[in-house]
């Protein structure tokens, strides 16, 4: 006798529907997307999305988790030369953008961090925790890590230039084109005096 109907979980329904969220999440943002419009997509039953995942929340934290290169990525920044290090800030994060396997869960929080209070104190913390800190080393001024936030206040705008509103001509820029005109705007915020 054959199923009809959805198919049950196997090994790859759980990153099937991880995918999915994480294609949702990033289109829409946390609050338009709901757990049956997820497992319509992924082609199962809501049961087992909350099975994985526990809960809506439970799967924007799963689908939403940042890509495993940053903090490789942060680490290597952090040993650069002042001198070096807002070039590689810059491009590194203009590249972490731009690929395809990071994109999603990053414009994913940032659409629901707008919205979603979960996604916001997800947002803020990782920030706070991980990126403030490796900024702020490269300034001595007693303002180190107000200097640190508008240096990722900056970055978050031309991210949400570039892959939310797709404004041009941002959206079409080069990394490096963009890395051209920010880099010395950013190096300000780090500069003595």
């Amino acid at each position: 006798m054959s199923r009809t109907g959805r198919r049950p979980g196997g090994p790859d329904t759980r990153d099937r529907i991880l995918q999915v969220a994480r294609t949702r999440f990033a289109s829409r943002g946390y609050d338009a997307i709901s757990l049956r419009s997820i497992a319509t997509e992924a082609e199962v039953d809501p049961a087992l999305v909350i099975h994985y995942f526990g809960s809506k929340e439970g799967l924007f934290v799963a689908a939403a988790g940042l890509p495993d290169s940053l903090p490789e990525l942060f680490a290597q920044l952090g040993q650069l030369p002042r001198e070096e290090f807002v070039q590689a800030l810059v491009l590194g994060y203009l590249h972490l953008g731009d690929s395809d396997a990071s994109r999603n869960p990053v414009i994913a929080l940032v659409r629901s961090a707008v919205s979603n209070e979960r996604a916001a104190t997800m947002l803020r913390e990782f920030l706070t925790a991980e990126l403030l800190p490796v900024i702020a080393r490269f300034t001595r001024q007693p303002d180190a890590r107000l200097r640190s936030a508008l240096i990722i206040a900056h970055l978050m705008g031309i991210a949400m230039l570039r892959h939310v509103l797709r404004v041009e001509p941002i959206a079409k820029a080069t990394p490096d084109e963009i890395a051209r005109l920010a880099v010395p705007v950013i190096e300000q915020y780090l500069r003595e005096g």
